[in-house]
């Protein structure tokens, strides 16, 4: 676009003052959570929408110039080369400590939604359901899977400044978050809903892997229906959390994620992505909400859920009949319905 469209002829007016501010924003979020490449992306948008010689344009020049010394990587120390190959396995220890550091962090962050207790009741009655349908360790299991699907939501929430209550379970029907202030707009609005699916992914990953080593096939079937509960709340549709993702996407990105949703389909025989697809077609062509401009970042978040959980749902699928069929009295892998955990305003 010529410098010329950018900005009045005669009185000098910048044109996309809006679109700028938001991408500022943005911009500043992910500085804010240390996300150096992201923010950079986001200036370099920004740039696009200034004459090339406005004085702005040169600040965010400068500023994208400062972020990428912050995104390089720390040069490597030399007493690890003293070290040799010791050295190496050094500093994988020093990354693994700093792995177990963050996880437990989150651990202690899950613990902030059991202080109340009129949500600890609901928690447990919500157990006790599904406990009575399919045996407690099922119901224990998938009743937390939901939880920390919900306190994904909670701890973006949180990260966004925005306040929250902890999960409210409702028996047979899943958990709310409630909202107490408005997201500023809809790219926060995606990250917040998606959040939720990729905590909802790690417990489902968490019950994999206990399930491997373990050899038991309720930690298979809890996997399965984990990943299978968070790709239900993709659907993008109403209050989930795929409808929230999409009113961050254009067209152009929405039809994208369509055609991802038309390959999984066809590679997993999922009847979930019929859904998707009609949810889908809704919002492009009958709804036709989308914004100007798409958040790309909000597209491959989305993206690598779809692929994720469709891999996860695939691989729990086949360990857990593969361990049936080497042990009979293995809990089977049901089709248990899905959960819907959502966010709302009170």
């Amino acid at each position: 676009m010529a410098d010329v469209d950018l900005a009045c002829r005669e009185c000098h007016q910048l044109r996309f003052t809006s679109q700028l501010e938001e991408l500022a924003a943005q911009a500043r979020q992910k500085e804010a959570a240390s996300e150096w490449s992201a923010a950079a992306g986001l200036w370099r948008q920004a740039l696009e929408l200034l004459p090339a010689d406005a004085a702005q344009a040169q600040s965010i020049r400068d500023h994208i110039a400062a972020l990428a010394t912050k995104s390089q990587p720390p040069p490597k120390p030399n007493w690890t080369k003293r070290l040799g190959p010791f050295g190496a396995v050094v500093v994988f220890l020093l990354k693994f400590k700093s792995i177990v550091l963050v996880a437990l962090t989150k651990a202690k962050f899950l613990l902030f939604g059991l202080a109340k207790l009129k949500k600890l009741l609901s928690m447990f009655a919500s157990m006790g359901l599904y406990w009575a349908l399919y045996g407690w360790k099922f119901g224990v299991g998938f009743v937390l899977g939901i939880y920390v699907h919900e306190m994904g939501h909670v701890w973006s929430l949180k990260r966004f400044g925005l306040r929250a209550s902890a999960p409210m379970f409702i028996p047979g029907f899943g958990a709310v978050v409630s909202l107490y202030d408005s997201p500023p707009n809809v790219g926060v609005d995606a990250r917040i809903g998606l959040a939720g699916p990729w905590w909802g992914a790690g417990a489902a990953i968490f019950f994999l892997l206990v399930g491997l080593v373990t050899g038991g096939g309720i930690w298979m079937a809890l996997a399965n229906v984990t990943a299978m509960m968070n790709l239900f709340n993709l659907i993008p549709v109403w209050q989930l959390d795929g409808g929230r993702g999409f009113r961050a996407l254009d067209r152009q990105q929405r039809l994208l994620l369509a055609g991802l949703m038309a390959i999984l389909w066809f590679a997993s025989g999922s009847s979930w992505f019929i859904l998707m697809l009609l949810g889908a077609a809704y919002r492009i062509f009958m709804v036709k909400d989308h914004p100007a401009q798409g958040d790309r970042g909000a597209l491959m978040e989305f993206a690598g859920l779809l692929v994720l959980l469709t891999a996860i749902m695939a691989f729990s699928h086949q360990s857990g009949a593969l361990q049936r069929g080497g042990a009979p009295n293995a809990e089977p892998l049901s089709a248990h319905p899905p959960v819907v955990g959502q966010f709302k305003f009170p």
